[in-house]
């Protein structure tokens, strides 16, 4: 426990020195996003490598939020704070094309890179359980987003069910109607 308070102590203030308290992001600020979305995979009961991951998740941008914090030629710095796996997997959800892995996760590929890969079932889990949080997030603090997206939303996740956490999908329910 000591161990993730640290972490995410860590990473809390390399996201504010990287400027994430300043970027506007629906819902407030890009750095209470990302707090948000670390606290509610605690309350799903992820474990702390993955709710690390959704503190962090758009520090290399995603495919849905082009500013990055870091280039991705910088991951050593990331990884430096919040451990390789924990970075691993910030870099495989920011990496995610979303046009073309979304349909398939087991053919996902990677943005930044243009390679497709087959991952784990267990990276399946992550990123579906990951993109929940920050898609849920969004849709319980911006009724602007909420209404534009969120039947797209739940159209998506509930394309994830299978891989998602039953916390996860009694959220997922009772935010978008799935």
């Amino acid at each position: 426990m000591a161990q993730h308070r640290n972490a995410v102590e860590g990473a809390a203030e390399l996201l504010a020195r990287l400027g994430a308290a300043r970027i506007e992001h629906p819902g407030g600020t890009l750095l209470a996003h990302l707090e948000r979305v670390h606290d509610r995979l605690g309350r799903w009961g992820a474990p702390p490598v993955l709710r690390i991951a959704g503190l962090c998740h758009a520090a290399y941008g995603t495919d849905g939020f082009a500013t990055a914090l870091l280039p991705v030629e910088r991951r050593g710095e990331l990884a430096e704070v919040i451990g390789a796996e924990a970075e691993s997997l910030v870099y495989f959800y920011a990496s995610c094309d979303r046009a073309r892995s979304y349909r398939d996760l087991a053919a996902f590929t990677d943005r930044f890179t243009g390679r497709a890969c087959t991952p784990s079932s267990r990276q399946q889990r992550d990123f579906a359980e990951l993109t929940a949080a920050n898609e849920l997030d969004l849709v319980a603090e911006s009724p602007a987003f909420a209404e534009e997206y969120g039947e797209r939303i739940g159209a998506l996740l509930t394309s994830f069910r299978p891989l998602l956490s039953e916390a996860a999908w009694r959220d997922c329910r009772a935010l978008t109607g799935s």
